[in-house]
């Protein structure tokens, strides 16, 4: 197990909603199924109803954190988390943007941070490090501490600069 607490401890894959419909019992949220590469498609539940509607969010090519503890929300086992940037105020929500020819359940990398496999759930004092990291840059690219997210076809990126990417 590493001793520090960096984005290598962060498991962020590239995912394709594959299906989409509103959870029924929270009307801010979304229930997905997103291919990350694996066996079968992970269920998430997403709050981004009133920021993206939902014919924008089904085929999606997106980025998705694959190591967070299953969580229940409002009655739904949530297996992963959707990387969003925010603009300033928080009024606009967008999917982190994946470069075109991304490969589905390709890990996105980090250059100077090594890719660590197999280290289980990413506990929630461990995230609380990481998240704040988490930022677009004055062009709009996707960062973690300044270093960009990066997958085979390129760098991932965002319509707001300067912004919070949770």
């Amino acid at each position: 197990q590493p001793s520090t607490v960096d984005i290598s401890l962060m498991s962020i894959r590239v995912g394709k909603i594959m299906k989409v419909w509103r959870h029924e019992n929270a009307d801010g949220l979304y229930c997905e199924e997103i291919d990350v590469g694996e066996d079968a498609p992970r269920q998430v539940v997403s709050g981004l109803v009133k920021y993206i509607p939902i014919g924008e969010m089904q085929d999606k090519i997106i980025l998705v954190v694959c190591n967070m503890k299953p969580s229940k929300m409002r009655g739904v086992k949530s297996y992963a988390m959707v990387l969003c940037a925010k603009n300033a105020d928080k009024s606009k929500v967008e999917f982190v943007k994946v470069p075109d020819g991304a490969k589905i359940g390709e890990r996105v990398t980090f250059k100077g941070y090594q890719t660590i496999d197999g280290l289980g759930y990413l506990n929630s004092k461990k995230l609380k490090v990481i998240m704040p990291d988490l930022k677009t840059d004055s062009s709009g690219v996707a960062t973690y501490k300044g270093v960009p997210f990066t997958v085979s076809s390129g760098i991932c990126t965002s319509n707001f600069a300067d912004s919070e990417i949770s």
